[in-house]
């Protein structure tokens, strides 16, 4: 028997079919792999000789998921997955899933229609369609909720992200782990299984509660987003409708879904992602064994115990003994071995051995110049130079710093360093393609995305989110509240309010920067100085117990202030503005209209190079709401004659200066 057929091809061990699927690199599920198993599925049905079917994959996995771009289509193209599942179920012979690697969304859903599962050692399995605006849509709650209690279920599909095999197979997902010979292992259960079709089992019904509390809990975390409540009301439905009736619902609400705008936002980052990875890989790969960090603060703690705990070691240093002591304390936290990772110092020479150093100390021009010029004194020649600021210039650094400024250039750690998902690279002018590689290869490391962009006050993302935070406060000074803006915002999915951020960052962070740029600010530009005024009076957030909002010790809450209001009052009568009534929908037109235009000067002065690059630095590293894909994909989605109004009135309100960017570069 060939069978073959493209992407998959049928082997035979004596009187067991394998089905190889053989689509590189993961193993997508495609039109043209479904097509295979199809053929391959009916070849064996009718061969009176096989007694036994194996499905497997060629390389590392057995299905990793489905092709996203089929799903940007009105409809997707034949045979669909639940075809393909059905003739494994209705196949009159014991059908066994071999799952390796990353069997995930409709591969898992392919394993659970087949009779048994055996699962390589190291496997993840996972249903991950609600991180994509979705839900499962071939079976995979119908199906799941014969083998998992339904409150177990609903956490596994809203969580959406991957378990380890192991946890798995506690849970009864798989029948069999094995830690090698996978395709043996299958073999032999394909020849001692009997068929057992999940979808003919009574589904497990648990307690009641229990799945309320669940889904309860769910929503308050996530959200009550499309696909959280539509995996709710599917797992409900699978404990109570005929499997082929909650079959149909469970593929109904997964099209409606997949058609919707939170599931092309979220299709939108998942390829943008994947574009910033791609330019992301160094031109060629450098070592990084050893980091050195100058500067034992808050943020230089924190980048030397994300690299400690990616498994390089960091040499750092501070002038103060007692902040390396801290910053020991806070690296030691991450557990493992990090503590002997880390070496302190109050000389420079700690650093000889360093194959990267990144720099972290006082947001200050002159003392960073002044440091990094005595660092590339006492390192190695060339070695490349880091510098983690958040709006200084570059290019100005190192020219003034250094004798070879090719060596410099930015890497600016989001905070919290250790957890953040996205590094903001910076390249200068003069930078080398050796220290950026050396950069990408720390961000490799580090497991996190590199975004890399050129120099701007504030580079892209906090440009961007200036724009963003700018707008907010001229909407409290027009007539709206802190707590109002907050709660707009996180109605549209923020992950935080932009003034309990604020006050949780520090107020004082962002008055420096203005501080700088007040040389430079055009008298007729308007300007909110509620900000500056929180700061005059020594409310600076959370660290002082009072900022936008109060405080109490050890309560991170923000309450509302009285004494705020007074100051807002204050602004408004010194600026002759009369408070006015702003709602919901003016509030986030004109916060989300700000931000993507700010994206599109960025983009028009070659600050970013795609559209999708600010997205994922947005999304990933600032709160910015997935569901929307970012405010270049916001924008680009809106109907451009909304989209221009909404620019004129944001052109209105700002006034003189105001330059609208072109929206054609968001697309």
């Amino acid at each position: 028997m060939s069978g073959d057929r493209g992407p998959v091809r049928v082997e035979r061990d004596g009187d067991v079919a394998v089905v190889v699927l053989d689509n590189p690199p993961v193993n997508a599920s495609t039109a043209a792999v479904r097509a295979g198993l199809l053929d391959a599925l009916r070849a064996t049905a009718a061969d009176e000789t096989v007694t036994g079917v194996v499905l497997i994959g060629a390389g590392k996995h057995l299905m990793s998921g489905s092709d996203l771009r089929e799903f940007s289509v009105d409809e997707l193209p034949e045979p669909q997955l639940p075809e393909v599942l059905a003739a494994i179920e209705a196949h009159p012979r014991p059908v066994v899933a071999a799952l390796s690697g990353a069997t995930l969304g409709g591969g898992l859903e392919l394993a659970l229609a087949c009779d048994r599962r055996v699962a390589l050692a190291g496997c993840r399995v996972g249903l991950p369609e609600v991180g994509l605006g979705m839900i499962p849509g071939a079976g995979g709650i119908v199906r799941g909720v014969r083998l998992l209690e339904p409150d177990r279920l609903l956490d596994l599909v809203v969580a959406a992200e991957p378990i380890p095999v192991g946890v798995a197979g506690e849970l009864g997902l798989v029948d069999e782990v094995v830690t090698d010979r996978l395709r043996d292992a299958a073999v032999a259960a394909a020849r001692s299984t009997a068929k057992c079709v999940l979808s003919t089992l009574p589904p497990r019904t648990g307690k009641p509660v229990l799945f309320e509390e669940t889904a309860r809990r769910l929503i308050s975390r996530h959200g009550a987003t499309p696909g959280v409540l539509a995996a709710a009301g599917a797992v409900l439905a699978a404990t109570v409708l005929p499997a082929t009736a909650a079959l149909r619902h469970e593929r109904a609400e997964f099209t409606r879904l997949r058609r919707g705008p939170e599931a092309a936002a979220r299709r939108h980052l998942f390829f943008a992602r994947t574009a910033v990875a791609r330019a992301g890989r160094p031109k060629v790969g450098r070592p990084i064994r050893t980091v050195g960090v100058v500067g034992a603060g808050t943020m230089g703690a924190g980048i030397a115990r994300a690299f400690v705990s990616a498994g390089a070691d960091v040499a750092l240093v501070d002038r103060d003994p007692a902040a390396l002591e801290r910053a020991a304390d806070q690296v030691a936290r991450a557990g493992g071995d990090a503590a002997a990772r880390l070496r302190t110092g109050t000389a420079l020479d700690v650093l000889s051995d360093a194959d990267l150093v990144v720099e972290a100390v006082v947001e200050d021009r002159g003392v960073k110049a002044a440091v990094l010029g005595e660092v590339a004194g006492a390192v190695r020649p060339g070695l490349p130079l880091a510098t983690n600021t958040s709006y200084l210039d570059i290019d100005a650094l190192a020219a003034t710093a250094v004798a070879d400024p090719e060596r410099v250039l930015g890497m600016h750690f989001l905070a919290p360093a250790h957890r953040t998902g996205v590094l903001e690279v910076v390249r200068g002018r003069a930078t080398s393609q050796d220290a950026l590689d050396h950069v990408l290869s720390a961000a490799r490391l580090l497991g996190k995305l590199p975004v890399i962009v050129g120099v701007c006050d504030g580079f892209v993302g906090n440009r961007i989110f200036s724009a963003y935070r700018h707008q907010c406060e001229l909407l409290v000074e027009e007539g709206a509240t802190p707590r109002q803006v907050d709660e707009a915002l996180l109605d549209v999915g923020v992950a935080m309010g932009p003034f309990a951020v604020a006050d949780m960052s520090g107020l004082d962070v962002a008055w420096h920067a203005r501080r700088r740029r007040d040389a430079a600010r055009e008298p007729r530009e308007r300007y909110s100085d509620l900000a500056d005024r929180l700061v005059e009076k020594g409310r600076l957030g959370q660290k002082t117990g009072a900022g936008w909002y109060r405080y109490v010790t050890g309560d991170r809450t923000p309450y509302d202030d009285p004494a705020t209001e007074v100051l807002i009052a204050e602004a408004r009568a010194a600026h002759g503005i009369a408070p006015r009534e702003i709602g919901t929908v003016e509030i986030v037109e004109r916060v989300l209209t700000a931000t993507a235009n700010e994206a599109a000067l960025v983009l028009a002065e070659g600050i970013a190079t795609r559209p999708g690059d600010i997205d994922v630095l947005m999304t990933r590293g600032y709160g910015f709401p997935e569901r929307l894909g970012g405010p270049c994909h916001w924008a680009a989605t809106r109907p451009p004659a909304e989209y221009a109004a909404a620019i004129q009135r944001l052109g209105a309100a700002l006034g003189w200066g105001f330059r609208p960017g072109d929206p054609d570069l968001l697309r």
